[in-house]
């Protein structure tokens, strides 16, 4: 008798750009060429609940996904796209009430039954004050309004997953396997023990069970593999012995994946297409431990914004490996294989040692500090090894020699985002302003006001305000006003490391030049814009003060103005921005319009991001002194250049 072949996972391509408009052509495309659900990507001001015409947003709209203001938005994101058929993923945590009312309130125009929409909100605010960085409020409010979707969407939303606890930036920030299953179980014991008083005892067990987890595959498959195996293992016991869930499917490990793209290089980057393979396999192969949905990045993203054909190219490995290989026809291959076993136990005990840590700390939202400080270590291990070759990465610090690629040839071989969206985008904000009921908005604003106030769910005010118009910075104002804002740890601490290796010879030449200087050499780290991706930015800053620099670093999320107050307050010898969201460009415009407007054009600015070669020129021309992209992975060459750039007195070339 012939063994029944299991369905394949949910084939879904994270995707937005530009405008609602233009991200809805790109998903009817992706659904006519067999993608089976729909991953939405945000930009940066809906992540992080501004509107597309505030200060913080210049440059950032439509660059990292799709900008969604309002309703009329989200109405021209799923044009088209019957929401009661379809399971949709939304990146989004900070906003994530406020996209799921304007979900619903686009649902509901369509005709859709609410209770059959099926689909994910990720929801994980506490991941982004240790990776990610889009967080509003602090930790305590925001674990509320998680709490506050959750279950909201246990009486009116029965198919939908309220969170998606997501440990795939704990991974891009450097966590080791056991820290990153470590802090992704203790968030959702975080979410559970708030959640416990918001539902029913019978309606608890059935919420336990719609919480699933979004997670990251690296290169080292088996270790990977493993890890996803100990997350089965951990969470079982975990909903058992903690929370006394006795039925089983309830205790189901359910998880959707995103495979590394930390890993992916700007170096030979074509050799990024058997990464992501090989990272596929982790979380495919064993399967006790299979991904629900998988999403694979494109080839280019280190190298910019993926074209529709590089989307189809991922999604195209994906369905070879579901429908023409016979993977889906066996029993889990690696049951009883000693090696496996040793590996998962090994995971689940450094886990349950990490747990314990934080449990004695007070749990997860009293141990953000304590975490951040863990991440920035292991991301600092991380780089060293690849910048000693203890790790090895084809193409990078080996067999860097290569043929010119036919693949990055050409002016097409990345898509450029469409430099007029962000003006239209606005535009269309305005009208969309101009042609509403203001009152309406100004009481349904003051509705969700009240709720906030009084602990109510946000979700009803919220859903109200999407219908009567509102924005999403209205709302995120709203919030902000009633939590108060909040700036996460840097991770990055004041006294130096114990790491010695390679760090003399350029701790002589700080030194000499701190001499020559008549005081210490002073280095302000900024992050310009709204992207929280601050990980570069950690490491150069930890990385030079251990070479003996003074170092000013204080997070994420400044205005070119704040960056320039502080250079001037500061009064350093060198300005490094990072910037990845793409918005380099205008950031970097103003940034060194106001250094010589506040007579600091004497400071040398450089500047690190995923820069093309172009855009780098332009850079350049605009008086930035050095520009670093991820091939630039040797910290201690940078540290030599910063030295370099303040020398009063280089040394003449003979």
């Amino acid at each position: 008798m012939t063994q029944m072949k299991d369905a394949p996972w949910l084939f879904r391509t994270y995707a937005g750009h530009s405008t609602a408009s233009a991200s809805n052509a790109l998903y009817r495309t992706n659904l006519a060429k067999g993608q089976t659900g729909l991953s939405v990507a945000f930009d940066l001001p809906t992540q992080t609940g501004y509107d597309s015409d505030h200060e913080l947003a210049r440059g950032e709209v439509g660059k990292v996904g799709v900008p969604v203001s309002h309703l009329g938005d989200m109405r021209a994101l799923f044009d088209q796209i019957p929401l009661e058929q379809m399971n949709t993923s939304m990146t989004i945590n900070a906003t994530a009430p406020w996209l799921l009312s304007l979900y619903i309130a686009a649902a509901e125009e369509q005709g859709a039954d609410i209770s059959k929409l099926q689909g994910t909100v990720q929801n994980d605010i506490i991941k982004e004050y240790l990776s990610r960085g889009t967080y509003i409020c602090p930790p305590k409010p925001s674990l509320r309004m998680i709490t506050d979707v959750a279950a909201y969407t246990q009486k009116h939303l029965p198919k939908w997953n309220p969170m998606n606890v997501c440990s795939y930036h704990l991974q891009e920030a450097g966590a080791t396997p056991e820290q990153e299953l470590a802090f992704a179980l203790a968030t959702a014991c975080a979410v559970l023990d708030d959640l416990r008083g918001k539902v029913t005892e019978a309606d608890f067990p059935n919420m336990v069970g719609r919480i699933s987890f979004f997670v990251n595959a690296g290169i080292r498959f088996i270790t990977e593999m493993c890890k996803m195996r100990a997350f089965v293992d951990l969470w079982d016991e975990i909903l058992q012995d903690r929370y006394g869930i006795t039925d089983a499917k309830y205790r189901r490990f359910r998880y959707g994946v995103q495979v590394n793209s930390l890993g992916l290089t700007e170096q030979q980057p074509e050799n990024n297409v058997y990464r992501i393979l090989i990272e596929m396999l982790a979380v495919t192969l064993s399967k006790r431990a299979r991904a629900r949905a998988v999403q694979l990045p494109a080839w280019n993203e280190a190298l910019g914004l993926p074209r529709p054909w590089d989307q189809q190219w991922s999604l195209r490995m994906q369905q070879i490996l579901a429908y023409e290989t016979d993977l889906l026809e066996y029993d889990d291959l690696f049951d009883g294989n000693p090696a496996i076993d040793r590996k998962v136990e090994a995971l689940k005990q450094g886990a349950r040692d990490e747990l314990a840590q934080i449990d004695a700390m007070g749990g997860a939202v009293a141990s953000i500090d304590y975490m951040k400080g863990r991440l920035v270590e292991a991301n600092a291990d991380r780089i060293a090894r690849i910048e000693g070759k203890e790790t090895i990465v084809v193409g990078v610090n080996r067999w860097t020699e290569a043929a010119p690629s036919p693949l990055t040839a050409g002016d097409g071989a990345i898509m450029l985002s469409d430099p007029e969206a962000e003006a239209d985008q606005i535009a269309r904000l305005t009208a969309w302003r101009s042609s509403r009921d203001a009152g309406a908005v100004a009481r349904a604003l003051e509705a969700l006001r009240q709720a906030c106030a009084s602990g109510a769910n946000v979700m009803p005010a919220s859903i109200a305000a999407a219908k009567a118009g509102a924005t999403t910075g209205e709302w995120g104002a709203t919030v902000r006003a009633a939590f108060g804002q909040y700036r996460g740890p840097t991770g990055v601490s004041k006294n130096p490391s114990n790491r010695t290796e390679g760090l003399e010879p350029i701790r002589e030449a700080v030194s000499t030049v701190s001499s020559k200087l008549g005081r210490q050499l002073s280095f302000l780290v900024g992050k310009p814009g709204l992207d929280g991706h601050s990980n570069g930015a950690e490491q150069i800053a930890a990385r030079a003060r251990d070479c003996g620099m003074e170092i000013h670093y204080e997070g994420i999320r400044l205005t070119p103005a704040e960056i320039v107050s502080a250079a001037a307050d500061q009064d350093v010898h060198v300005v490094g921005l990072s910037i990845l969201s793409g918005s380099h460009l205008p950031l970097l415009e103003d940034t060194m319009a106001r250094m010589r407007a506040a007579g600091l054009d004497h400071i040398p600015v450089v500047v690190g991001g995923i820069i093309p070669e172009e855009d780098a020129a332009r850079l350049r021309g605009m008086g930035v002194a050095a520009v670093y992209t991820p091939k630039d992975f040797e910290l201690n060459r940078i540290m030599l250049d910063i030295v370099a750039l303040v020398d009063p007195e280089p040394v003449a070339a003979e």
